[in-house]
């Protein structure tokens, strides 16, 4: 008879390296499941779930999506209190970004604390919980974006549901705002738009593997959605000219209002991702 110990049923947490010898945090749950960022330090990872803080995209001045996506994070042992947190059953870590270093002072100029808790269900959902709070003697504002890449069968086998009538911003028309007429948005060519004020639950459909994504979303009114396409994929080094095909950006995002925080203030977001499968 083989022997079992709770140890393998538990979720796990480890620190690994990757092949450049970054440190990584490793998030494993009883059933297999788990996730782990692939990245070329300095650059920005390219899939999984960069977070574009305290500006997206060009909408300031500062680099493209802002600097948290290339910043190192450390592991925070001891983070602030999250009573809502239920960590039965959950792999989860928590990190820390903070406004410690010149590089960051000198183009940023305020004084912030971004926790953020990354914690993975034994049903395999994924969930982020952010928390940026001003430790400055003055207000200041920021945007911010999940930037979530799905791995999709094929784009023009994918439709989004929960946009549906929304006004949004287009970036391929210098920021133009318009209204969403069609029943689900399907893909057809590239996209880059920011869609206002959306639910709380918004639905990727993958028809060809019969399965969905769910994002849910606290404190992120807003939704960027975004794939390349052809000739823009051809212009991105770091992405193979046919790979557009199978990826889709979904984001949860704070964008067209960004959130301004006062002395001590604390602003909390909420992200997560789950898949359901059909038969």
């Amino acid at each position: 008879m083989e022997a079992s110990s709770d140890d393998e049923k538990r979720p796990m947490v480890d620190l690994v390296k990757d092949k450049n010898g970054t440190d990584q945090v490793l998030l494993q749950n009883p059933k297999g499941a788990s996730v782990k960022a692939n990245s070329k330090p300095p650059h920005p990872v390219r899939g999984g779930i960069p977070i574009c803080f305290p500006q997206f995209g060009t909408r300031g001045s500062l680099e493209q999506h802002g600097f948290a996506r290339n910043k190192m994070w450390l592991v925070e042992n001891d983070p602030p209190a999250l009573p809502s947190f239920d960590s039965t059953g959950k792999a989860y870590v928590d990190l820390v970004l903070k406004s410690s270093d010149e590089d960051t002072t000198r183009i940023w100029p305020h004084c912030f604390e971004f926790h953020l808790r990354v914690s993975l269900g034994l049903d395999g959902n994924l969930t982020l919980i952010s928390r940026v709070r001003n430790i400055n003697s003055k207000p200041f504002s920021f945007s911010i974006a999940y930037h979530t890449y799905f791995s999709i069968s094929d784009i023009s086998e994918v439709r989004v549901e929960g946009l549906e009538t929304l006004d949004y911003l287009d970036n391929m028309l210098d920021k133009e705002r318009f209204t969403e007429q069609g029943d689900a948005l399907t893909f057809e060519s590239e996209i880059d738009r920011v869609y206002l004020n959306s639910k709380d639950v918004v639905a990727v459909f993958d028809h060809e593997r019969k399965r969905t994504f769910l994002i849910e979303k606290e404190g992120l009114p807003d939704v960027v959605v975004w794939n390349p396409w052809d000739k823009k994929a051809k212009a991105l080094p770091d992405l193979g000219d046919e790979e557009y095909k199978h990826m889709l950006c979904v984001d949860g995002a704070a964008i067209e209002k960004p959130i301004t925080l006062k002395p001590g203030e604390e602003w909390t977001g909420k992200l997560s991702l789950s898949l359901v499968l059909s038969t």
